[in-house]
């Protein structure tokens, strides 16, 4: 059992230097991200700022975002 652990925790140079060059050596295909990544983030981008804007400046929503000047203060009852 002691073996066993110790040839697990090991790592021999022989080893990694094996697993470097098959690593260098591999050809790596381009996934999806590296074909498409840009394009789909640029699209994105595009279609945010273009339905944002569309609501911002078509659809005649009230933002009201400061109420300063604009609300007055209602007159006290007394009951």
């Amino acid at each position: 059992m002691f073996a066993l652990v110790r040839s697990a925790l090991s790592v021999s140079g022989r080893g990694v230097q094996r697993t470097l060059t098959r690593r260098t050596h591999h050809k790596a295909e381009p996934n999806f991200h590296d074909k498409y990544g840009n394009l789909v983030l640029a699209s994105g981008t595009a279609f945010c700022v273009g339905i944002w804007g569309y609501v911002i400046t078509s659809t005649g929503i009230c933002w009201n975002l400061s109420p300063v000047g604009r609300v007055t203060p209602m007159e006290y009852r007394n009951k």
